[in-house]
């Protein structure tokens, strides 16, 4: 072989070795980059959802490692995105989890955040007294959604039947102005729009509150299948995240700045807003294992999201009974749960 034969071909050796690394770095960092896409939440007004803003304004997954997207919704405007695609989760209740995967959109729920504890409320207008009072009367709800589902647990209890009460579907966040209109005898809302409700109609009142039902309501992240899938480690890492915030919620020396950052994110006083704490039972992921547990019965997750799809079928939300099952997965919160 001529000596310049021998350059040549080691030329082009070395530009094959540049081209190749310059190759596997391009891959590496393309991947990278798509790793490092932050995860897109849904959430809405609700407490045990926007416990999540302290996390936010802390700066605590950025401290985990994880790069997140929370995204302000209206509440079924956050439920509407997640089954377009546009989220890879959604802050929901267990039953809507089921109305979403009933309608199409499946998802899998991967941590608890709380359960109602009386800050969801069908609010009665003067002169109502009790729900038994509603039959033969106009009620706004959501059809088909958490208030609803609270309405005829509450009807069933006083002997009323679903057919005696004439529903008027309407969105949460409107329920206030509704009932101040008087066109309807009682609203069902959570809180803070339960309030806002009931100063909007001087002398309205609460007829039937979540506490009467302790887990009817548990509240949840569920997550789309395909990004739970592809991504579970970062999951993880915002599960994670959790029993920090509910500590610094719980804790007598940190729990004003929670309020006020609470507060902050849906425009309420904090002063009113630290009233709304006792509603809603936050849980740590050691309680919210033991609701993992499958069971009958409110006190599981299976067991009250059976009750749910029971629901939904009854009133049409969606045609078949879904395997309730094949949205719960307790495995994260089991591996961190303390």
């Amino acid at each position: 072989m001529h000596l310049a034969d021998f350059f040549t071909m080691t030329r082009r050796n070395a530009l094959r070795a540049m081209a190749a690394a310059l190759l596997t770095t391009s891959l590496f960092f393309g991947h990278s980059a798509q790793a490092a896409e932050p995860l897109k939440i849904g959430y809405s007004d609700w407490p045990g959802w926007v416990a999540w803003q302290v996390a936010i304004d802390k700066g605590w997954f950025k401290d985990a490692g994880v790069a997140v997207d929370f995204e302000w919704f209206d509440y079924s405007a956050s439920m509407d995105a997640f089954s377009a695609g546009k989220l890879d989760a959604v802050t929901v209740t267990n039953g809507d989890a089921l109305v979403m995967g009933g309608t199409g959109a499946r998802s899998v729920m991967i941590m608890l955040t709380d359960y109602s504890n009386g800050n969801d409320i069908i609010v009665g207008k003067p002169g109502i007294k009790g729900l038994a009072d509603l039959k033969g009367k106009k009620v706004g709800v959501e059809v088909g959604l958490v208030e609803h589902l609270l309405l005829i647990n509450g009807l069933q209890k006083e002997g009323v039947k679903e057919s005696d009460v004439e529903l008027v579907n309407t969105k949460t966040n409107e329920t206030p102005q509704v009932l101040s209109s008087g066109d309807v005898a009682a609203i069902g809302a959570w809180q803070p729009i339960a309030g806002q409700a009931m100063k909007g109609a001087p002398g309205a009142h609460p007829l039937y509150t979540s506490a009467k039902a302790p887990g009817l309501i548990y509240d949840v992240v569920t997550v789309s299948p395909t990004s739970y899938a592809a991504r579970k480690a970062d999951w993880t890492k915002v599960v994670a995240v959790w029993d920090k915030v509910v500590a610094y919620i719980n804790d007598p020396k940190t729990q004003a700045d929670a309020v006020k950052i609470m507060a902050a994110r849906v425009g309420v006083p904090p002063e009113d807003y630290a009233k709304l704490l006792g509603g809603t039972k936050l849980l740590t992921l050691a309680e919210g294992k033991k609701v993992y547990v499958d069971a009958e019965g409110l006190g599981s997750l299976y067991g009250s999201s059976r009750n749910a799809d029971a629901f939904n079928v009854k009133f049409d939300v969606y045609k078949e009974h879904q395997d309730v099952k094949t949205y719960i997965d307790p495995s994260i919160t089991n591996t961190l749960a303390k």
